[in-house]
């Protein structure tokens, strides 16, 4: 199929949507299906999003958008964010009457919530506006799918994430005093949390425990500044890439996720897939991850959890990793995809031809009279 994705998170961004997106484009493209992405890094007016300047808002896009919707002439429409240009890409659709599916990354409505003082039912009002006429609203877990379906969503559809086996793997363990060892000098067992390093994600959680050896920090974000005065004893290394970050994952004896707004968490599998277990509170994405699993605890007692992992076994966890596959996550995503029947696809993409042969000809003739 052709493809077109309209997403507000893209590069240089760095977090689970542009990181999923990607991936799922990279395995899509392998099967066959060709991609048209739009995002605010296509040149469009941009402003920082308040509180986060790190995320840019596209503003008066929705013409480009529908130049390139015709250009493209795609079979299927995805629009993966609830900003600006998911909202034009929306508008867009619905004019055409052109069908499309939408995807729910964050739990939107906490996410205001934890930066502006709005209700969160002011945020749900919004964000089931937003997808009232998706074909399918996917998400990534069943309890994910639930909490939408109690809040009157329509259409939700499971839809899986996978992980980079080959990158993220014990065999990068640095053990204490060897040469490498991301974690030099402190000292052990390593408590370590990787992600945005952003109100929303809840890392203040983790840093306040009081737990044996240390706590590390990886990521950058708004929050970072403010946590490193606040928590001087906390280890913050910043952003960490490709193999130095598959390092930390790996040399870390428990990876804390104490994120309450996620609605997954990738770096979840990533920890299991490096061989560290992961401790969690009892929240959507961690509860469908890790239960059962052997390779982590989830407990509104965060502490608890971080010093029951340490018990757990390292090859468990990256055995159970290995039962996601980001194939399977780009072959659901297609599956979930919501295009127009052969038939009235050809019908729609020669009424697009047609409307645009006459605006040709009417503004060559209207070229000839001046």
């Amino acid at each position: 199929m052709r493809i077109m994705l309209i997403t507000d998170a893209w590069e240089p961004q760095v977090n689970g949507v542009v990181r999923t997106m990607k991936r799922v484009i990279q395995e899509c493209e392998e099967m066959g299906h060709e991609w048209e992405v739009v995002s605010p890094a296509d040149g469009f007016t941009t402003v920082p999003l308040p509180t986060y300047s790190e995320i840019k808002l596209a503003l008066f896009a929705r013409k480009q958008i529908t130049e390139r919707f015709e250009s493209f002439q795609p079979d299927a429409v995805h629009i993966a964010t609830e900003g600006t240009l998911g909202l034009a890409g929306r508008a867009m659709c619905l004019k055409e009457k052109h069908p499309f599916s939408t995807s729910y990354h964050t739990r939107f409505p906490e996410y205001v919530s934890a930066r502006i003082p709005v209700p969160t039912a002011w945020g749900y009002g919004y964000v089931r506006w937003f997808h009232k006429y998706s074909g399918k609203v996917m998400v990534a877990t069943p309890s994910m799918r639930k909490e939408l379906e109690e809040h009157k969503f329509n259409n939700v559809v499971s839809w899986t994430r996978g992980v980079d086996t080959k990158l993220f793997d014990p065999s990068r363990r640095i053990e204490e005093g060897q040469p490498g060892d991301p974690f030099e000098g402190l000292p052990r067992p390593i408590f370590l949390n990787v992600g945005r390093v952003a109100v929303e994600k809840n890392i203040e959680a983790f840093v306040e425990l009081d737990l044996p050896g240390s706590k590390v920090v990886v990521g950058e974000g708004p929050q970072l500044a403010e946590l490193k005065k606040k928590y001087p004893k906390v280890t913050f290394l910043g952003a960490r890439f490709g193999e130095d970050l598959a390092t930390c994952f790996a040399s870390a004896d428990v990876f804390c996720f104490p994120s309450l707004t996620d609605t997954f968490g990738l770096v979840i599998l990533e920890a299991m897939a490096a061989g560290t277990p992961v401790a969690a509170y009892d929240a959507p994405g961690p509860r469908d991850i890790i239960p059962g699993s052997d390779a982590g605890v989830i407990s509104e007692d965060l502490k608890q959890a971080c010093l029951d992992c340490l018990e757990l076994s390292r090859e468990t966890a990256r055995t159970y990793a290995e039962g996601y596959s980001w194939r399977a996550c780009a072959e659901a995503f297609v599956e979930n995809l919501d295009p127009l029947p052969v038939p009235e696809r050809k019908r729609f993409w020669q009424k697009i031809r047609l409307r645009r042969r006459k605006k040709r000809v009417n503004l060559e003739s209207s070229e000839k009279r001046e």
